[in-house]
Parts: structure tokens; C-alpha cells; sequence
């Protein structure tokens, strides 16, 4: 059953309507409007108008719900039309939503965690599977699986992976750290370094051998992260130090590979002739 169709008889056909009637839609998945690139569609539609009309729902009092075309709603508002073209159709709630998140979707420029947040909102609100999921919106389940996990970060995190404008595979590499405290710690250090995805999933696999102090306070663990490689780097020069002060004849090799560091370690297979058993 529709449940956005109490006005059939405008259902379906084409017609202009005032702004302020169109309310908007609660399962809208897009958060974030740029506002240069809003200001460049209103230029346009106060040239050309709104070429491509509003897709929506009637409902009581003569308004209707939006179903598709926020940005160009937000757009005409910011030009000062009063009225704007739409296509009234009649909708179940979960149309509602999924034909809100596959626009967004076919636009390609939804934020990789708004579109996580969308499946969330789909698969909660009318229980579907993963694979009715996928099949709805065009994708693999495997990407809506590998979308959803993301949102096992927690509100802080993906907030700040969001202000800070770092990529999915960002994202992506905070799910092998253990904690909100720890995942911040790592975060923070990635923005102060300006680290890519490169240099952070290499940061968080050698997380145990960058651990700077490991403290037992209250009973709790608590973890350090090294923020500056080169603070790792003088842990391995102390290292090397340290094996050359017993007589291990090790050589260390440091260069530089585009983004990385490389350190090449020798070590004899032979203990020293001083530690040798006699």
C-alpha cells in the first residue's frame, strides 16, 4: 500500500509547485551540500531554470513530501523562485528511501560514510537483507558489507574522519585499531603528519613495534602511539645501538622510497666469538 498517495488525482503528472509546500525528505542520506557548488547551480537556474523537475509525493494539506532533488530544491530557493516543476507519483515509505538513496548514489559524490549511513537507515527501518539490499541499489553485497562497517566507528571518529577530509581507506585502517582512544590517537597523528593511506596502514600494522610506553594504571592498559616516524627511527638506532654494544656486527641501511622509508637490517647467523660456547 502507498503510503504518501492521499492526493491520487495529482499523482503521477507534471506540474509547478510553491517551495515552501515541498517538506523535506527524512530519509534524505546526503548531510553535507557544498556551498560553492550550490551557489554555482543556483547561477544556473536563475539563467535557465530548473531543467530537471523534482520528483515528489502528495500529501494532506497541499503540500508534498520530496522524494528526489534536494540540491536542486536548496539550489532554487537560493535564486529566489517561488515555484519549481515537479513529478508527483505515489510512493510507499520504502520507495521513499531507497529512491532518495539511489539518487545520491548515481551522483557519485555522496560521502563514502553518508552512503554507509543510508544502508543502515534502509536495512533498520524495513528489515531487508544484505543481498535485498544490494540488489536495490546496484551493488555487490560485499561493497554494502564493507560500507556498513564502517560505521562500527563510533560518532566521534567518523565525525573527525569527516572535518578532516580523509579518505575511506583511512577509515577503512582505523577498524584494525582496538578503542575509540586508541583510534584517535592513531587519527590524530595521521592529520599532524599528514600521513596517506599508505603511510597509516603501515603505521597501524607496526603498531606493536611503535608502541612508545605500555603503563599499568587502575588495573587498565594503556597504550601510546608514536606520532613522529622519527621517533621510531631513533628507537631503531638505539636497537642497533644496543646489538652492536655486545658484539653483534648488525648493518642498518635507511633509504627512501617516494613516501616511505625503507630500513634494510643485517644480522650475522653466528653469535660474536666472545659469546661462543667454549
Amino acid at each position: 500500500m502507498a503510503l504518501y498517495s492521499s492526493m491520487p488525482a495529482e499523482a503521477g503528472r507534471l506540474m509547478t509547485v510553491p517551495v515552501d509546500q515541498i517538506i523535506a525528505n527524512p530519509f534524505q542520506p546526503r548531510k553535507i551540500f557544498s556551498d560553492d557548488s550550490l551557489q554555482e547551480l543556483a547561477a544556473s537556474i536563475d539563467a535557465y531554470g530548473v531543467l530537471q523537475p523534482l520528483l515528489v509525493a502528495p500529501l494532506e494539506g497541499e503540500q508534498f513530501l520530496l522524494i528526489a532533488g534536494e540540491r536542486r530544491l536548496r539550489a532554487a530557493k537560493l535564486a529566489g523562485l517561488a515555484v519549481v516543476p515537479v513529478l508527483a507519483g505515489t510512493f510507499t515509505s520504502q520507495e521513499v528511501a531507497e529512491v532518495a538513496l539511489i539518487e545520491n548514489l548515481q551522483r557519485e559524490d555522496l560521502h563514502f560514510l553518508e552512503e554507509a549511513e543510508g544502508y543502515e537507515l534502509l536495512l533498520q527501518e524495513f528489515s531487508l537483507t544484505q543481498e535485498q539490499m544490494a540488489v536495490r541499489v546496484g551493488k555487490k553485497q560485499s561493497t554494502i558489507a564493507n560500507k556498513l562497517r564502517l560505521l562500527k566507528l563510533s560518532p566521534m571518529i567518523r565525525q573527525a574522519v569527516r572535518e578532516h577530509a580523509l579518505t575511506e581507506r583511512h577509515a577503512r585502517a582505523l577498524l584494525a585499531v582496538d578503542g575509540e582512544a586508541a583510534q584517535l590517537e592513531v587519527l590524530q597523528a595521521v592529520v599532524e603528519n599528514g600521513l596517506n593511506v599508505r603511510q597509516t596502514e603501515s603505521l597501524i600494522d607496526s603498531l606493536a613495534a611503535r608502541v612508545a610506553t605500555e603503563q599499568i594504571q587502575n588495573g587498565k592498559k594503556r597504550i601510546k602511539v608514536i606520532r613522529d616516524v622519527r621517533i621510531f627511527l631513533n628507537t631503531i638506532k638505539k636497537v642497533v645501538g644496543d646489538l652492536k654494544g655486545t658484539g653483534v656486527k648488525v648493518k642498518v641501511k635507511q633509504d627512501v622510497d617516494g613516501d616511505d622509508i625503507v630500513l634494510t637490517m643485517r644480522v650475522p647467523t653466528q653469535a660474536p666469538v666472545n659469546n661462543r660456547k667454549k
